[in-house]
């Protein structure tokens, strides 16, 4: 579209429309790839499909829009600063979680302002790392284990050869399966161990 109707001081529409739908549709189709057929089969938080789909796209569209001031890589940069700063003020985020969200948006930035990339070029930057991630994810990383220290009184369990009960017995005061117990500092004053507990943590907590 070589010449466009303006109103009031604004295009009605020009031909960048169709690159941010194009370009939109795309960084969707890889979000929703590393977000809910990676992420969330491995990890099904919901509350944080919400916030990475969201941050995500309003990263994207931020980008999209600012880039018609052509603004320089700083601009970028300058983002990733600003959502730096988020400060939730439930429970912190977990550092998967964290980086999740720094993937996403980060995809986000590369897809609105990649006007100087061809589609094969943008295909394979979005495509490798949806591919290293589920590579990780479903063979590298396979268990996502999680630990706690907790304070155990029994301390006759403690003992090499009543290790069995003492999985037995945390299990049965915790409910976790627990992978392994370790026994950390001893206090024999009072009767008490610290003891390390890791188990796979594929609940969803939030």
């Amino acid at each position: 579209m070589n010449e466009s109707t303006t109103y009031f001081g604004m295009e009605l529409m020009n031909d960048d429309l169709w690159k941010l739908i194009v370009r939109f549709l795309i960084n969707f189709f890889f979000l929703t790839a590393i977000i809910r057929y990676v992420y969330y089969t491995k990890t099904p938080r919901k509350s944080y499909l919400f916030t990475f789909y969201m941050i995500s796209i309003i990263s994207f569209l931020i980008c999209f829009a600012l880039k018609k001031f052509e603004m320089e890589v700083g601009m970028g940069l300058g983002l990733f600063a600003i959502f730096g700063i988020i400060r939730y003020r439930t429970n912190p985020m977990r550092i998967r979680e964290m980086t999740y969200l720094f993937l996403v948006i980060g995809l986000s930035v590369i897809n609105a302002l990649s006007n100087k990339l061809s589609y094969a070029e943008v295909f394979f930057i979005n495509g490798i790392v949806w591919f290293i991630i589920y590579i990780m994810e479903n063979w590298w990383l396979q268990s996502n284990e999680a630990d706690k220290t907790i304070v155990y009184e029994k301390i006759e369990n403690i003992k090499p050869q009543n290790y069995e009960v003492l999985i037995s017995d945390l299990e049965n005061r915790t409910g976790l399966k627990i992978n392994r117990a370790v026994i950390g500092k001893i206090d024999f004053l009072k009767d008490t161990a610290e003891v390390k507990i890791y188990f796979d943590d594929d609940s969803d907590n939030d």
